[in-house]
């Protein structure tokens, strides 16, 4: 039973090591075949059969490039809910799809304007004619295109995602076979780890090529800005006589007005306690002057 058990931790160490060794090594294989690397002697150099099955297996791992396509572009709009809905009926009908929108409400005096973003999915083979079709539906301002290169990374997970489920057949046959419990439940956890490394890797490759599949196009939406004029400065002189007489009268009412009102506030105050404090100083007042010490001839 025991060498049973070494065997399988010895035939678990040789997986681990071969999984890693295969991802290196496919990613030096890429390597080697995106760069040249020789040296030019003059003379023609006939490949032996396995060098050039070799070469045609790299031209072919990387004869589709995989290319991640964006855009921006600023526009200037008379409406951004126009803009909006022309926009998002535009890349449907190209079989793409509105992804994320922004809006915010500008206020200055009592005019208002809107801006906002959005962002656009088309498919990739469309991106050149939308982005077009994007720029015309406005006045624009700034507008720029970028192109990323993800041929590499997504060889790599390819050739990873193989050697990981290679990996994880090989660990079920050992699985079946392993009889002892500790065998079982090494063998357990290392499957459940590549699997769980299985599904990182396929995420990650299913976003590249979803990155790949759509472009994205970003639109930076802005009404525009209203001119507000200054409000006129008027000077008190300026007044006619009657309209000042007018506010005068309706002036001195509210002064009036107020002064009734704060009356009325105050005088439960000075019942409650100005009657009290007016009978008491009175009476100091008597007893005081009927105290004083008579004066004698």
């Amino acid at each position: 039973m025991s060498r049973q058990r070494t065997l399988v931790a010895v035939l678990l160490a040789v997986l681990v090591l071969v999984a890693g060794c295969s991802g290196g090594g496919d990613s030096a294989e890429l390597a080697q075949s995106g760069g040249d690397g020789g040296v030019d002697t003059g003379v023609e150099a006939t490949p032996a059969p396995e060098q050039t099955e070799k070469a045609d297996a790299g031209d072919a791992a990387v004869a589709t490039r995989y290319r991640i396509q964006r855009g921006s572009v600023a526009l200037e709009v008379d409406s951004y809910a126009s803009a909006r809905e022309n926009l998002t009926a535009l890349v449907r009908e190209r079989g793409g799809y509105l992804s994320d929108a922004t809006q915010q409400v500008h206020q200055r005096g009592n005019q208002t304007w809107t801006t906002g973003r959005l962002v656009l999915r088309v498919p990739a083979d469309r991106f050149d004619a939308t982005f077009a079709a994007v720029k015309a539906e406005g006045e624009t301002r700034e507008a720029s295109i970028s192109t990323e290169d993800v041929t590499g990374r997504v060889v790599d997970l390819e050739a990873r995602l193989e050697n990981l489920r290679a990996e994880r057949e090989q660990l079920r046959t050992l699985y079946r076979r392993a009889n002892e419990t500790d065998d079982v439940l090494q063998v357990q956890q290392r499957l459940a780890d590549v699997q769980s490394e299985i599904e990182r890797t396929e995420a990650q490759l299913n976003h590249l090529r979803n990155q790949v599949n759509y472009a994205t196009i970003t639109v930076e939406l802005r009404e525009p800005r209203p001119d507000v004029e200054p409000t006129p400065v008027s000077h008190w002189y300026d007044t006619g006589v009657v309209a000042a007489f007018l506010e005068s009268v309706n002036g001195v009412t509210v002064v009036a007005r107020a002064l009734v009102v704060g009356t009325a506030y105050v005088a439960p105050y000075l019942l409650a306690f100005g009657v009290p404090v007016a009978l008491v100083a009175a009476v100091v007042r008597r007893f005081g002057r009927g105290g004083l010490p008579l004066r004698s001839d």
